[in-house]
């Protein structure tokens, strides 16, 4: 019986572990996922990465649970969102949702494009945090004409969503070199060549890219640098009560035996 109990152990053990390293293969999308740099406190990064978000994003995909005067939290006056986030039948209390008909991007991409404004949170997985998912993302799309889109990806192999940057980034193309494992030759990613420049340079974009994922971080919660910086005070607090409660005790009991 116990032989029994531990064969069945194993075989499940087993299936768990195959299936975390299927997962974790699938979500790595057979390459590490680059570190994001954290700008989720630079107001500048974000005012950027807004604008970034609003100019290449928001014309597929809605952050429907985000309103545009929440931007004035980056210091976006209200008369700037107007000036130059809004499109011309938006409000400034409105949430940011993307004018593009959901029947028709099916119809297009052959999915309906998902909401952003809790993407950076969701895209977590074993390869890091969402933000370096997204980050990862966006900075290894390259040119594949057996695709309908005429674009693919390193980290979402048969991504139905076109390059939205590639006009910054200009067209690259992945190098691979094969490596001998385990017997067998196969194919490993060394890096980029650029086929096309972009209006960028590559320090450039990756700095864009980095303030648009920032943006995406902080859009996914607002509060987030308010609630650390109250909880750091918390702990400091509780910290310090602690000394006093010590002593407190000590004082109380000194003369029991």
């Amino acid at each position: 019986m116990k032989k029994s109990i531990s064969g069945w152990l194993a075989v499940v053990g087993l299936a768990l572990g195959l299936t975390f390293s299927a997962a974790a293969s699938a979500e790595s999308g057979g390459i590490a996922w680059d570190k994001a740099p954290n700008k989720t406190t630079d107001v500048a990064s974000l005012q950027n990465g807004a604008k970034l978000f609003v100019n290449y994003c928001l014309n597929c995909h809605s952050a429907a649970f985000m309103r545009y005067n929440r931007l004035q939290d980056i210091g976006i006056s209200e008369q700037q969102i107007k000036d130059n986030l809004l499109f011309s039948t938006d409000k400034v209390g409105e949430t940011m949702k993307a004018n593009i008909d959901a029947r028709q991007a099916k119809d297009w991409f052959g999915t309906t494009p998902p909401d952003l404004t809790l993407v950076a949170r969701s895209r977590a997985g074993h390869g890091g945090t969402g933000a370096d998912y997204l980050y990862t993302y966006l900075r290894t799309y390259y040119r594949d004409d057996t695709k309908a889109t005429g674009w693919n990806n390193l980290v979402f192999p048969s991504v139905a969503m076109p390059n939205p940057l590639w006009e910054l980034q200009g067209e690259r193309r992945p190098v691979y070199a094969k490596v001998e494992q385990h017997g067998h030759a196969t194919e490993v990613f060394k890096g980029w060549e650029q086929v096309t420049p972009g209006t960028m340079t590559p320090l450039q974009f990756d700095n864009a890219v980095g303030d648009l994922v920032g943006y995406l971080q902080w859009m996914a919660e607002p509060a987030q640098n308010t609630r650390i910086r109250i909880g750091v005070w918390v702990l400091l607090f509780l910290a310090m009560s602690l000394v006093f409660v010590w002593r407190l005790n000590a004082s109380y009991w000194k003369d029991v035996k």
